[in-house]
């Protein structure tokens, strides 16, 4: 080891970039739940936990947005009716 590097050149940030797409981010997760992803992609036969975590969060972020097409949906079943105008042709026939 050197007594002194010289640094002059060097340039501050990440020594890897992040892909197309990917943001990096600082997160704090319950150690917990760290460990149960970290589990699973060992018990998977390997991968990154980084990546089953995103999928997860993918995966929920669809399924919040089905849910709430779904209640809208059943909504709008359930109460248009109600609100349905008759046509100017058929009451016009009373």
């Amino acid at each position: 080891m050197k007594k002194q590097y010289d640094f002059r050149s060097g340039r501050r940030g990440a020594v890897l970039r992040a892909p197309s797409g990917k943001t990096r981010i600082t997160i704090r997760i319950d150690d917990d739940v760290l460990q149960w992803f970290r589990d699973e992609v060992h018990r998977a036969g390997g991968g990154s936990y980084q990546t089953l975590i995103n999928d997860t969060l993918r995966s929920a972020v669809g399924s919040a947005a089905r849910t709430l097409e779904d209640a809208l949906r059943r909504v709008l079943r359930e109460e248009l009716p109600r609100y349905r105008a008759t046509s100017k042709t058929s009451s016009a026939r009373r």
